[in-house]
């Protein structure tokens, strides 16, 4: 298999199957960012096989529209994508399967009709961080 190429989200970066969300939402560990707009959901796991980063971007129903909630989780996922490095390094060297599931938080339609990428990336980095300081 080939390395992942730098700025790419291929589909085997991506968290799909019902058993992966069901065990993060039970078993992960949760942390938000400073406003509380970002909400991520983590586990680690010692892994030989593979390791590195399976991600999912979550937005509640209740947050807005569907088009309003799809560019919010493209919005997301495109922040991760452009500052990945950091942790897949991190996992690739300490030989962990990381997966998180980012979800928008405290963000909904109403409080903010137009979001722009500049509106979460500090938030979603600020996440980043905090669980790469964690590992």
């Amino acid at each position: 298999m080939n390395a992942p190429k730098r700025f790419s989200l291929s589909a085997n970066e991506r968290i799909k199957s019902k058993k992966d969300f069901e065990k993060l939402f039970s078993f992960g560990q949760t942390v938000y960012s400073g406003n509380k707009k970002i909400r991520a959901i983590y586990l680690a796991e010692k892994s030989f096989q593979t390791d590195g980063v399976k991600i999912a971007a979550v937005v509640s129903k209740k947050a807005g529209k569907a088009v309003w909630r799809n560019r919010v989780r493209r919005l997301i996922k495109e922040t991760y994508r452009l500052n990945k490095e950091n942790l897949t390094v991190i996992c690739s060297e300490k030989k962990i399967q990381l997966k998180i599931i980012l979800a928008a938080n405290q963000i909904n339609e109403l409080n903010q009709r137009k979001i722009k990428l500049k509106d979460l990336m500090p938030d979603v980095l600020e996440v980043m961080n905090k669980i790469k300081n964690k590992l």
